[in-house]
């Protein structure tokens, strides 16, 4: 059963463009998330991402609206694992706020004891989408090491 979906919200100096392309750029992405990033952000398109050489994501794109919206399914890569790949939804909404963008992200459908881990996880990737958005280097990803397991 789905507990309260998670909700986390964010101010980036950066336009919304800006902030769209760590989102949608493979390259980008893995600059704030990840170690490799496959990614067609088009409805129907993949999402698969490789946060630590260990854990894999894997989902599929919703909705893409650009430089504002972009909704994806999100779960584990792993046979039996409690978020199967494309069991969850993550949406994520981008709206200009002066020079910058207001950022939200929800993630839905998610088990009620996987709610604590993926807050704290979306609260760090944020933080690293917001210093890279701004054009500052954010630094290696403690995630990004296999011993730092994230489902």
């Amino acid at each position: 059963m789905a507990g309260e979906p998670i909700s986390k919200e964010t101010f980036i100096d950066a336009s919304p463009q800006i902030v769209f392309e760590f989102l949608t750029d493979p390259v980008k992405m893995v600059r704030w998330m990840g170690i490799r990033a496959e990614i067609v952000p088009k409805p129907g398109g993949i999402y698969f991402l490789d946060p630590n050489g260990v854990d894999t994501i894997r989902g599929s794109y919703l909705e893409v609206v650009p430089y504002s919206k972009i909704v994806f399914t999100w779960g584990y890569d792993r046979p039996g694992h409690s978020i199967p790949p494309g069991s969850t939804v993550v949406e994520i909404t981008l709206a200009q706020e002066g020079t910058g963008t207001r950022l939200r992200l929800v993630h839905r459908d998610l088990p009620p004891d996987a709610r604590e881990k993926h807050s704290f996880g979306w609260g760090h990737y944020l933080g690293r989408l917001k210093t890279v958005s701004e054009g500052a280097n954010p630094g290696v990803d403690p995630f990004a090491d296999a011993n730092v397991r994230h489902g």
